[in-house]
């Protein structure tokens, strides 16, 4: 009797535990039993194998490495195994590829190994088109029983070691398999977005090719600026002193000239940051409704801001330093030093004149410049996404919008007390041409008028209106709507 009990106890908890799910197995105490961890494969034990490997053992995951000598495969992460492929491959069912592509021929001898597994391709190339086909789509063709998923290449070594990963990740995946990787990648703390098919995946593995996508517009005009008011100040200034007076002041080339062209490309930039949404205002006027896309050119500007406005900020940070550099120049010395040694000739000092009105405006004009660096350097900081993140929503916009126009407002006024008494000289027109500073004050002037205008308080009642969902009925559909009625 007994052994017959004992029988059949086992034989209900047996029953038991097939009635149960399996990560809920009750133990002879009677508690449950954690779930056991999901085991991923990893085939590569670089940089970036390494880094992924720490990553999913940080996120809970088991790890295991295949390797050709699995028994000296030193500096892999604590806590992971190591096993040669085939064993490795057997045990897991998710298998990252985390090697180059001229080593994917071992992968067909492995074909059976490999048969209804997941494939995580992650390779890149070092430079466009090096193949005719994509790295996926090869790796897929020569495993036709495997699924293949193209997935996590656009993130590093160094982004999986510091956890950077809260940015969205593109992702090329085969039919099967999706929900597997999709699973696993939110689990690291990634967006997942499913790109489709295999067929596009050679535009994934050029994305990390790309060299400052964003940046390219940005630095485009920024270049043509700078260019553009180097040349016309180099003629202004040095080749019309030569010209007309016979000096040769080509000295100022390297530090005079670059310290009038930095503030005023450092301007222009700043108000090309709040110029396009001053536009889509006036657009969404116009149009009456928000539901209708901006012109692609205004997209475009409009999502490179960011990068504008942090080039703003680096030629306003070399107008800082010119700034200070401009007093200890040879130049400079020398001037005041024989002023020194004639007054000292001459047995007689040259008299002070103090000019309230030329004090006040020197004050002002340094007051301005170092304010407006201030919140230069303040809105730069809060565009970092580890100070931005720390931010919410209204905080950021008060930051980025009120004293973003509020800094544009102080520096064009920097601008304006610069040439405040020079505007109606007629030597300031040398050949008949406006300084530089008068033709950098005409965008930020027409940003600050565009925007004064629509903070009226009619055009800022029906922009609200316009962005809370209300549209402007057109004439002919309020004829068809009273007909209705």
């Amino acid at each position: 009797m007994d052994a017959l009990k004992s029988e059949n106890i086992t034989v209900v908890l047996r029953l038991s535990e097939m009635m149960k799910p399996e990560s809920v197995l009750m133990h002879p105490l009677g508690t449950a039993a954690a779930p056991e961890q999901e085991l991923l494969c990893i085939f590569g034990a670089g940089d970036l194998g390494r880094s992924l490997g720490q990553r999913l053992l940080q996120s809970g995951y088991r790890v295991v490495y295949g390797s050709r000598r699995p028994h000296s495969c030193g500096l892999l992460p604590q806590g992971a195994q190591v096993m040669s492929h085939a064993a490795a491959a057997q045990s897991a069912r998710l298998i990252f590829i985390c090697i180059h592509r001229e080593h994917y021929a071992f992968l067909e001898t492995m074909a059976p190994h490999l048969e209804g597994k997941v494939l995580v391709d992650i390779s890149n190339n070092l430079k466009k088109d090096m193949y005719p086909e994509a790295n996926a789509a090869y790796l897929q063709r020569l495993l036709p029983d495997a699924s293949v998923v193209k997935g996590l290449n656009t993130l590093s070594a160094w982004a999986l070691q510091n956890g950077l990963l809260a940015g969205k990740q593109l992702y090329r995946k085969s039919a099967d398999g999706k929900q597997a990787v999709a699973a696993m990648s939110t689990k690291l703390g990634l967006t997942v977005l499913d790109k489709g098919s295999l067929s596009a995946a050679r535009e994934l593995e050029d994305f990390p090719l790309q060299l400052f996508p964003e940046w390219r517009l940005p630095l485009r005009v920024a270049v043509g600026l700078t260019a553009f008011f180097f040349f016309y100040l180099l003629i202004r200034d040095v080749i019309y002193a030569y010209v007309e007076q016979g000096k040769d002041i080509s000295y100022r080339i390297t530090v005079a000239l670059g310290n009038k062209v930095f503030p005023i490309v450092s301007l222009i930039m700043l108000s090309l940051c709040y110029l396009p949404g001053v536009i889509a205002a006036f657009l969404q006027l116009y149009r009456g409704t928000k539901y209708r896309r901006f012109p692609d050119w205004l997209d475009r500007w409009m999502l490179c801001r960011k990068q504008m406005g942090l080039i703003a900020l680096g030629f306003a940070l070399l107008h800082a330093i010119y700034t200070f550099v401009i007093s200890t120049r040879y130049a400079v010395r020398h001037k005041l030093i024989s002023r020194v040694v004639d007054e000292m000739k001459k047995n007689k000092t040259t008299p002070f004149y103090f000019d309230n009105t030329e004090a006040w405006g020197q004050d002002s004009f340094y007051m301005l410049g170092i304010l407006g660096f201030f919140l230069y350097v303040l809105l730069g900081l809060t565009s970092l996404p580890s100070v931005g993140g720390s931010l919410s929503w209204r905080e950021f916009n008060f930051i980025q919008s009120k004293l973003g126009h509020l800094t544009l407002i102080i520096c064009t006024s920097h601008g304006y007390i610069y040439g405040w008494n020079k505007f109606l000289q007629p030597s300031t027109y040398k050949w008949y041409t406006p300084p530089g500073y008068m033709l950098c004050l005409i965008v930020p002037s027409v940003v600050l008028v565009l925007k004064a205008l629509v903070l009226l308080p009619c055009v800022d009642r029906t922009l609200t209106r316009i962005r809370q969902g209300w549209e402007r009925t057109q004439p002919n559909e309020e004829m068809v709507q009273a007909t209705n009625l």
